[in-house]
């Protein structure tokens, strides 16, 4: 469905200044009433970026503190271009669900944009460096806002909403006069903004009757009313006709070639600019006669067959598969050569079943003239001539989504699909990693006994150990085509165990990542919940069959001691009591049970018309606390299972985690409400609201001296959060 008439350019135009007596009449699936508002006050503004954390909040909540994000760790390497270094070469800007983080490059220190409401699809930087704009996606039907930041300040300036279901693509006009907004499928409009008065200036559709999607757009480098866009099969060079308030489009000639552009880039003299091709090749169009003048190169960019396959990490082992291994696309040559004897490695020589875009996915036009194409399987390369004959190249992990330089093009950094950057120098041209970060949902997260330093986290196909000073990756520890559920430290520090969807535990060395023991079988359904007791002596697991299980390890043995059989549907989460005589699990069939582990019996049961999603001990370890699908917050006495409180949890959505402090004064949850609650365990209030995930908040933990929450969510997002300054409400539990 289109936002605008079929036609060259929309039937009428806003007046400058915007008046409402000048609005323009309503058009077909688009009322006055989308219009963009004039500009509003910043305070209003910041009002209303702040309305994501009160829209599913109660009363109580909404006079909440706010939680103050400390750092970000994760990249969304999906949005095209969305990796930009900034024109003042200090800063690194990238989207990360409905946030746009901005990194410097020396210090590493992080600043927030907060503002949208949902995720981000584009983001981009003017010529000056002094405007940031970014799209996000909304639901179909709904606005999809742009919100227009001042760089310096980290303010948000104006918020445009015209748009409906997703912003595809912005870019501003060298002067930073115009913003060019480019709608999603669902919209297939192109509008120009006037930066300035923060206004629409006019639009129309972005492609012609017989032509398919539009996907990209870019503004000239040298005049500010040219811009480009170019999808599937339709390449179109726009002139904007202000006093006229109407956009002229002219369609490009490419022969008989019909592409799918995939990247575009416009030359710094206005004369041609490149596109790439889903297909593998680069044309070459004139700016002014909108004519093709060459394509190459004759031996286009596609993945290659008989290719060496290399998965692995500095310190760590890694399984291999050859199904997994078209995922993990990397040279052997470069890789090796940086780190003999780390990396396992496998001939694939089978033609490869490519998920992502492949073809010249990004491009980067140097002042030398020199072209660097990044593609879909992974190789960036540095090509010359008409011909585009390849000098160098190297190869990067995932598909190759953004390329971006840094000054002249001394050095530049490569974004890519499975959520990485690199450093690469022009050069040497080698690739150094610098962010890393899961492409998967994070189902777990835990601390090493007594150390708030260090946290592993656990997603699709690998487990990841980080180091909170620097925010930076020290181990992965990869098994291809495998889910890890739930991790746990052991607390002598020795082992690191992990429950997987093959229904095995596997313990690996926390140095080295090296495997150090298997149990398999040890469920039928997959291994969905671990703990360890404190002796490290035993270990707890729960399974998709709703089975507890308790495993008795030894240096070079691990024995099936005993089988606990009450649940009837998956078990989520297993806590045990401090002296190892004593666990709880809850599960989703409703019930949670406590366990007498020395005898092997049941002693309690709790009954919710819920799915149980996570259980805690309070401190003094007489009170429980629970959660799950109906929202709310139950608080039990372990003695006996009767419920003490009920509290309402969320609005909207499952909690899927919580942690509890060491005195037992405050606890944390999120869920499917994407906000992290801290709440006061007394009171039963919450005192904090962290807002910034875009994802389901799948669980979340409180570090060990209380310097900070982290918390992840199923876009494979890691934030963390500053322990906010809190009064000393006592640590005794809730009142019956």
């Amino acid at each position: 469905m289109k936002s605008f008439p079929r036609g060259s350019a929309l039937p009428w135009s806003p007046a400058l200044p915007w008046s409402p007596a000048l609005a323009p009449p309503a058009a077909p699936h688009h009322s006055a009433s989308c219009w963009p508002l004039p500009w509003r006050p910043r305070r209003h503004l910041e009002a209303v970026a702040m309305a994501t954390a009160t829209a599913t909040a109660t009363p109580e909540e909404r006079e909440a503190g706010r939680l103050e994000l400390r750092a970000a760790i994760g990249f969304n390497g999906h949005i095209a271009s969305g990796l930009i270094c900034h024109p003042d070469n200090k800063h690194l800007l990238y989207p990360l669900g409905c946030t746009v983080v901005i990194q410097d490059l020396t210090s590493k220190k992080q600043t927030f944009l907060h503002g949208h409401t949902n995720n981000v699809s584009c983001v981009v930087v003017s010529s000056s460096g002094n405007y940031v704009a970014s799209g996000q996606v909304t639901f179909m039907g709904f606005k999809a806002d742009i919100i227009l930041w001042d760089f310096q300040k980290k303010e948000l300036l104006a918020r445009l909403s015209l748009h409906k279901g997703k912003i595809e693509g912005l870019a501003f006009s060298p002067n930073d006069l115009y913003l060019v907004s480019l709608g999603g499928r669902d919209d297939g409009s192109v509008v120009v903004w006037d930066v300035p008065r923060r206004e629409a200036v006019c639009g129309s559709p972005a492609s012609a009757r017989s032509a398919g999607n539009v996907t990209i757009v870019q503004c000239s480098a040298c005049r500010d009313e040219m811009f480009v866009t170019a999808g599937t099969e339709t390449i179109r060079v726009w002139e904007l006709d202000l006093p006229n308030r109407k956009l002229r489009p002219t369609d490009c000639q490419t022969g008989q070639l019909r592409r799918v552009i995939t990247s575009l880039k416009i030359a710094d003299d206005d004369n041609y600019f490149y596109v790439g091709t889903s297909t593998g090749d680069i044309l070459k169009v004139n700016t002014r006669n909108k004519l093709m003048t060459d394509f190459g190169p004759q031996k286009k960019f596609s993945l290659k067959l008989g290719e060496v396959i290399t998965l692995g990490f500095p310190t760590c082992t890694v399984g291999i598969s050859p199904s997994k291994a078209v995922c993990m696309w990397t040279s052997l040559q470069a890789l090796a050569a940086a780190s003999p004897g780390n990396y396992q490695t496998v001939a694939y020589p089978e033609t490869p079943s490519w998920s992502n875009p492949t073809g010249v996915t990004a491009l980067l036009l140097l002042k030398t003239g020199d072209v660097i194409v990044g593609t879909g399987g992974g190789t960036v390369a540095l090509c010359k001539g008409s011909n585009y004959k390849v000098m160098k190249n190297i190869q990067v992990q995932g598909g190759v989504t953004s390329l971006t330089r840094r000054g002249q093009g001394h050095q530049f950094f490569v974004g890519t699909n499975t959520c990485q950057i690199y450093r690469v120098n022009y050069t040497a041209f080698k690739e150094e990693l610098i962010t890393t970060c899961h492409s998967e949902a994070v189902h777990d997260i835990v601390f090493p006994f007594g150390t708030s330093d260090l946290f592993a986290t656990c997603s699709k196909d690998d487990i990841r150990v980080w180091h909170t000073p620097e925010n930076r990756e020290l181990l992965r520890i990869v098994i291809p085509n495998m889910t890890c559920y739930a991790i746990e430290f052991m607390r002598d520090g020795k082992s690191i165990i992990s429950a997987w969807n093959d229904g095995k535990i596997r313990a690996f060395m926390p140095e080295s990542g090296r495997e150090k023991y298997v149990i398999n079988n040890a469920h039928s359904l997959g291994v969905t919940a671990i703990a360890a007791t404190n002796d490290c002596k035993r270990i707890l697991s729960g399974g998709g069959e709703g089975q507890v299980r308790l495993w008795a390890i030894g240096e070079k043995t691990h024995k099936l001691e005993a089988v606990l059989k009450e649940h009837i549907s998956a078990v989520s989460c297993i806590k045990l009591k401090k002296n190892d005589k004593e666990c709880v699990t809850a599960s989703l069939d409703g019930t949670c049970i406590i366990w007498d582990i020395g005898r092997f019996t049941r002693k309690q049961m709790i009954l919710a018309n819920t799915l149980f999603k996570c259980v805690c001990y309070h401190p003094e370890e007489y009170q429980l606390i629970t959660s799950g699908t109906d929202r709310r917050i139950g608080y039990w006495e372990v003695y006996d299972g009767s419920a003490i409180r009920d509290l309402e949890g969320s609005l909207s959505g499952s909690i899927n985690g919580m942690d509890i402090t060491s005195d037992g004064a405050y606890f944390v949850t999120g869920g499917d409400d994407h906000l992290v609650k801290m709440w006061d365990y007394n009171e039963g209030t919450v005192t904090h609201i962290g807002v910034g995930h875009s994802g389901n908040i799948t669980r979340l933990k409180i570090c060990p001296g209380k310097k900070y929450i982290v918390s992840v969510s199923a876009d494979g997002a890691i934030l963390l959060w500053k322990y906010p300054a809190v009064p000393n409400t006592g640590t005794g539990a809730a009142a019956s």
